[in-house]
């Protein structure tokens, strides 16, 4: 009965020992995107801050053309 016993323990400790090595491998997995996630998102942020930076170019250059050629609303 001992024999059977240590058996069991040991077939089960093999698995869970199995289970753990695919838990670290997913967690591993899961990491490495997360990482690449966040280079995305900086990447994004960047690429709409730049964005912004043109929209913001063409806004003064229109405004400043506006005023030339006097089709700019006066402030009242």
């Amino acid at each position: 009965m001992t024999a059977e016993v240590e058996n069991l323990m040991l077939e089960i400790l093999k698995r869970v020992q199995a289970d753990l090595a695919d838990v670290k491998r997913e967690v591993g997995n899961n990491s490495l995107q997360i990482a690449l996630l966040g280079q995305q998102i900086g990447a994004l942020t960047t690429a709409v801050y730049s964005g912004k930076s043109e929209l913001d170019d063409f806004r003064r250059r229109l405004e400043r053309i506006e005023r030339r050629l006097d089709l700019a609303e006066q402030p009242h």
